[in-house]
């Protein structure tokens, strides 16, 4: 698929790179953006060739945040406009929140505001070293709302205290020390650490992946209980017996590699 600011390419491992394509903006994203990612991430997700997908950006910045246009029309918009403008990034960011593959977020420049809630809506991230990440909505009189669950849930509340309210900039590596990013490397080494991660992720169960996405979203904040200690021991026992388990411990037990990663 390939649009005027989002493209999606899948190769034949079965990566899919969805890429921010709005060099001349910063990549900054509007109402248009945010519905071809929501299609994208949507597309990726009920692709049955796509095992792993990259969130990139092409150009020197990752993403600037909020088009300053879109923010423009958006002041003359009513209550009514502005909550439909905001469910809709909302609902972007859980689709991919809740993709059912595992997801990399490929940081090859700075991120502003809601480019950062991008960020922490994958599953682990790379950030090149010169990167500068940065809530800056207080400085517009305004909150990192819609990212929020996602961006606490990364950096934990003592740390969004400190960045929603300051709005000031962080570097990579105190990005890196907060969970933001997962890693910082040089720029020339980004694709061999995203590489080696892919490398890693296919040789993984497809449905282990994505039944270990649920199990994270389900006990995060569950409280250890009778019930919740039944709800994984039902859910590995139902693993163990499906067609994947099967082949995973075939695969260990008969020193071959299992058929999702030949």
């Amino acid at each position: 698929m390939s649009t005027a600011t989002v493209t999606t390419e899948i190769d034949n491992r079965g990566v899919a790179t969805v890429t921010l394509n709005r060099q001349e903006k910063h990549n900054a994203f509007d109402d248009q953006v945010i519905a071809e990612l929501d299609s994208a991430f949507q597309q990726v997700a009920t692709n049955p060739s796509a095992r792993v997908m990259v969130l990139a950006a092409a150009g020197k910045h990752f993403s600037a945040g909020a088009d300053l246009a879109w923010m423009k029309r958006m002041c003359g918009y009513s209550y009514n406009d502005n909550l439909a403008d905001a469910e809709a990034l909302a609902h972007m960011l859980r689709t991919l929140n809740e993709l059912p593959k595992p997801t990399i977020a490929r940081v090859q420049g700075s991120a502003w505001g809601g480019a950062v809630g991008l960020i922490c809506c994958c599953d682990m991230a790379v950030a090149v070293s010169h990167a500068r990440f940065q809530f800056s909505e207080a400085r517009l009189g305004l909150i990192p709302a819609t990212i929020s669950p996602y961006v606490i849930a990364a950096i934990g509340p003592r740390a969004a205290r400190r960045y929603f309210l300051s709005a000031e900039a962080m570097t990579a590596a105190t990005a890196r020390a907060l969970g933001l990013v997962s890693e910082v490397v040089q720029k020339a080494k980004l694709d061999q650490l995203v590489n080696n991660w892919i490398d890693n992720l296919l040789q993984n169960g497809p449905e282990a992946i994505a039944a270990a996405k649920r199990l994270i979203a389900d006990v995060a904040a569950e409280p250890i209980s009778d019930q919740l200690l039944w709800r994984t021991s039902e859910t590995i026992a139902r693993l163990r017996v499906a067609d994947e388990g099967r082949e995973g411990l075939s695969a260990f037990l008969e020193k071959r590699p299992p058929h999702w990663s030949r």
